[in-house]
């Protein structure tokens, strides 16, 4: 594997077009009150009604609350982007210049460097070719893309056509990462793949911080002994690696059970999904489409060791409503704090 030493431009100073580029801005979807929220109080019972009226209210601002909210600052990291499941995932963490899937390619991941690409289901790597192609528009340096080794022979065809179509460079540093291989993204980061549980081939992705400690057998030392020691040629660190964001994609519960899965079940932050929430949809129904049941994640809540865990790619029946229920059962079962990646999703408040 080769070290990469990434130093990308600043997105915002480019100019193709005489206009930088910057996210455009989201039109928040307006908030009005349903008429199913209203609690109505049995006739001249103005009092139940006020009740009614004031819970209505504090439902609304909840739900105006999570419709603005876009990410997270979590253990030293932002992550935010888009998870809705069967539509697109695509996960963003700009301080490792990194983006987990990329479903439809939100503009927020064309500065990323390094992209993750967890399976090739549509809604999580439909976006690669607008990603690559974007990149070039903005004179960006060409993305190392890492796939499941299965699957790049593939992507390199799907690149090929739309070099061929578009008449385009499309230039791509693709990486076939198996699990367990060591990739360094800096000298001070690396990533490696872990065994993930879906209907198709598919992988998840650990960051590891790299650290080095002195060697016990040296510890005694003073600095100038070390020195004189460590001159000589003598090795007198051990290189730790310390996983610092863990990303699922698609899995069934079986992640939780998987001794591979270790570094994910305690890295500094989490990122996994919770497709179904309710018993709406069976526990077997979600196993048999490749998906987790927010049930299954709570049965195995004791296996989490995570700082934070965030849950995404929520089926799109859901409304926010839904999704901080869930929030709130896992929150009750784990140590760590729990987010839910909301990007997308209505409040039932809304039209």
């Amino acid at each position: 594997m080769i070290s990469l030493n990434p130093t990308a431009p600043n997105l915002f100073n480019l100019h193709p077009f005489r206009q930088s580029i910057a996210t455009p801005k989201t039109q928040l979807p307006i908030l009005t009150r349903s008429a199913n929220a209203v609690v109505h109080g049995g006739s001249g019972s103005g009092f139940l009604s006020a009740i009614g009226r004031a819970i209505e209210e504090e439902e609304y601002r909840k739900a105006r609350a999570e419709v603005h909210r876009k990410g997270f600052e979590l253990d030293g990291y932002s992550v935010e982007g888009i998870s809705i499941g069967g539509h697109e995932t695509c996960v963003i963490v700009p301080e490792l210049k990194s983006a987990f899937d990329i479903g439809r390619c939100p503009s927020r991941a064309v500065p990323q460097n390094f992209l993750f690409i967890t399976h090739a289901h549509l809604d999580h790597i439909g976006g690669l070719p607008m990603y690559i192609a974007t990149r070039g528009l903005y004179s960006l340096k060409p993305p190392t893309v890492f796939v499941p080794p299965s699957i790049k022979e593939d992507v390199e065809k799907l690149i090929n056509i739309h070099r061929t179509m578009g008449q385009v460079k499309l230039n791509i540093d693709l990486v076939p990462l198996d699990i367990g291989e060591t990739y360094e993204l800096r000298n001070d980061l690396v990533v490696r793949p872990f065994r993930t549980h879906h209907v198709i081939t598919s992988q998840g992705y650990v960051i590891y911080s790299v650290r080095k400690k002195l060697r016990k057998q040296y510890m005694h030392l003073k600095g100038k002994q070390i020195e004189k020691i460590k001159k000589s040629g003598v090795e007198i660190t051990d290189t730790i690696l310390c996983p610092e964001v863990a990303f699922t994609g698609d899995t069934t519960s079986n992640f939780y059970l998987d001794p591979h899965s270790a570094d994910a079940l305690r890295a500094k932050i989490l990122i996994t999904e919770a497709t179904f929430l309710d018993d709406n949809v069976s526990v077997e129904h979600a196993r048999e489409h490749g998906h987790t049941h927010l049930s299954e994640i709570l049965e195995h809540a004791q296996w989490i060791r995570n700082n934070t865990v965030v849950l995404t790619h929520f089926s799109s029946r859901y409304h926010l409503e839904d999704i901080r229920q869930a929030v709130a059962k896992l929150q009750s079962k784990v140590s760590g704090k729990v987010v839910s990646l909301t990007e997308g999703f209505k409040s039932m408040y809304t039209e």
